[in-house]
């Protein structure tokens, strides 16, 4: 008799944890809360120039500005950060237009070395200020194309290591370079990462959380297989997109059984998408699972005034409420109308505080429900085939018209 199957087990809590376990020493991005950032740090304090140019796309990016994003509005950077991701025409000549081209450091940010977007903007940006040692870092892998060109050219590079995939390097010089030329505390952010690392492989607070997050969301996939994440404070925004693409790139796969695996994720921001995505939760199919992300402490206790409008007197009750105050009950009052519709499954994330230790929390507990969610999916959740055949074919095409 012959037997063949397109299902598969779901393993244990167990089974996945020492899976992940064996990751340890594979996985790159387990390891970087722990690394020596004192060269990074050194390198960091001689940094002359005011603006950084930031060149790259996924992953080389998104971490480093959904951290930037988050906590600028709180603090006086007197460096700015300019990424340079889209081949967009206009998006690259209005993002120059903002540069004084004679005070910026370029950062080139590519794993491989020949990333088309990278490389066309690079080589752009070259035609129009002279690029050289003193104004220009690469950040790649240690045998790539673009780090010899770097050492052919006398400039400073800094190593991406082999085993840390884009989507899963904020944490590594690809986030910790930039982020430290402007200022940011990177040994708060990688305590923050820390603290996540340990708490999940001592099986303590965050292994509980993240371990019955994945097995419920494996055990619904089926039902519920879009997973929105609501965030409530604009500074969480770059987060979102981040989150969009560690979410998708990785979970969305073919399995061992040949069996194609999708956990859809959508990234709102609240209270702006109250007014339009907020809809389909509350009264369309019950395809989603909604992660509700909160900040406690916005560092900001600005009001309400009253009197300073006539004609209003029906709206009185929101005179000298805190705005803090304000997106607060607006986050609670739809996070009740979820709960009472019953059928939404939901959860809540509360960021104590906008600091690096707080974001480092959240984007290193995500890095580490990804992977335990791709364990229980029994995929590859660090490669990429699915987005190969694209960059082939563009090879293809634009060497026709050469």
């Amino acid at each position: 008799m012959k037997y063949s199957k397109s299902f598969y087990q779901i393993k244990s809590n167990e089974y996945i944890f020492e899976n992940v376990k064996d990751e340890l020493n594979k996985v790159g991005y387990y390891s970087l809360p722990f690394q020596d950032t004192s060269k990074v740090k050194e390198f960091a304090k001689e940094v002359k120039q005011k603006n950084i140019a930031i060149i790259g796309i996924g992953g080389s990016t998104l971490g480093t500005f959904a951290i930037y994003q988050f906590l600028k509005r709180t603090n006086n950077f007197i460096k700015k950060l300019h990424f340079f991701e889209s081949t967009d025409p206009t998006d690259i000549k209005q993002r120059v237009n903002k540069l004084d081209l004679e005070d910026t450091l370029f950062l080139v940010i590519s794993k491989s070395g020949t990333t088309i977007e990278t490389i066309s903007i690079f080589k752009y940006l070259a035609s129009l200020v002279k690029i050289d040692s003193s104004n220009c870092v690469i950040i790649s892998e240690n045998d790539s194309k673009l780090t010899a060109f770097a050492k052919k050219n006398s400039m400073k590079t800094f190593d991406i290591p082999k085993n840390v995939g884009g989507r899963f390097s904020v944490f590594s010089n690809v986030g910790l370079l930039p982020l430290a030329i402007l200022g940011v505390d990177l040994d708060e952010l990688l305590a923050g990462a820390t603290e996540v690392h340990n708490s999940f492989f001592t099986k303590q607070k965050y292994y509980n959380i993240l371990m019955e997050k994945a097995r419920f969301m494996i055990e619904n996939k089926n039902r519920f297989n879009i997973n929105v994440v609501f965030s409530y404070s604009a500074s969480l925004e770059g987060f979102n997109k981040w989150y969009i693409q560690l979410w998708g790139e990785s979970l969305g796969k073919i399995n061992i059984n040949g069996t194609k695996q999708a956990l859809t994720p959508i990234g709102l921001i609240g209270p702006v998408d109250q007014h339009s995505f907020l809809q389909l939760i509350a009264q369309g199919k019950r395809d989603k699972t909604v992660t509700f992300i909160k900040v406690a402490n916005f560092g900001n206790d600005i009001k309400i005034p009253a009197n300073t409008l006539n004609g209003f007197d029906d709206l009185k009750y929101i005179d000298n409420i805190s705005f803090a105050d304000l997106i607060d009950e607006q986050a609670n009052a739809t996070i009740q109308s979820i709960k009472e519709l019953s059928d939404i499954p939901y959860d809540i994330i509360t960021i104590n505080k906008v600091d690096e230790f707080n974001i480092a929390k959240l984007m290193y507990s995500y890095q580490l429900l990804t992977s335990v969610v791709g364990k229980f999916v029994q995929i590859d959740t660090y490669n990429q085939p699915g987005v190969e055949a694209g960059k082939i074919i563009l090879k293809e095409k634009l060497n026709s018209k050469a």
